[in-house]
């Protein structure tokens, strides 16, 4: 049988908080209930650049560090999976390190287009992760400001989307 040539995936929503991680838990799932986890190397960050300065005079990211929301745990949690994510932010590596960089709406894209275009070798495919949907709906909602029903469609959404978005990596 033929080496796999190891792929990568990057879930990237605005603050790395709700769905990007919850993409991100759901891909591993399913790579690792299809025995092809060795196959990928999978995480997940945020476009979002809000810094403030702290007492310290140190610079810190808005989310960079945190879990994700508890929200986001609890919904992940109801479909038994477990997630030890800590929020960071998109680096320049990323766009030449990762394969495809998947988002979740179209702020995200065009966040994502203009900093890659600052990256020499960006070999990364920048795309809406919703473009996978079978259900055709390509824009997946920030849930951050509404209840755990919008939590609840964010994951059935990630896991049509990263369904169909396996099985298209597996055949290319």
């Amino acid at each position: 049988m033929a080496e796999q040539v190891p792929k990568s995936v990057l879930f990237v929503c605005l603050g790395n908080i709700c769905r990007s991680p919850i993409a991100e838990a759901v891909f591993r799932k399913l790579v690792t209930d299809q025995n092809v986890s060795d196959n990928w190397r999978i995480d997940s960050a945020a476009t979002s650049t809000y810094e403030w300065v702290i007492d310290s005079g140190a610079v810190s990211g808005w989310n960079v560090g945190h879990s994700p929301d508890p929200r986001a745990m609890s919904c992940l949690r109801n479909h038994g999976i477990n997630t030890a994510h800590k929020a960071r932010q998109v680096t320049k590596e990323d766009f030449t390190t990762f394969d495809y960089i998947l988002c979740m709406d179209e702020s995200n894209l065009r966040d994502l287009k203009r900093k890659s275009n600052q990256v020499k070798n960006c070999k990364a495919k920048i795309e809406l992760l919703g473009s996978y949907d079978p259900q055709k709906q390509l824009i997946i909602e920030d849930p951050y400001y509404g209840n755990d029903s919008d939590f609840e469609a964010v994951y059935q959404q990630c896991v049509r989307c990263c369904t169909a978005f396996l099985e298209k990596a597996h055949r290319g």
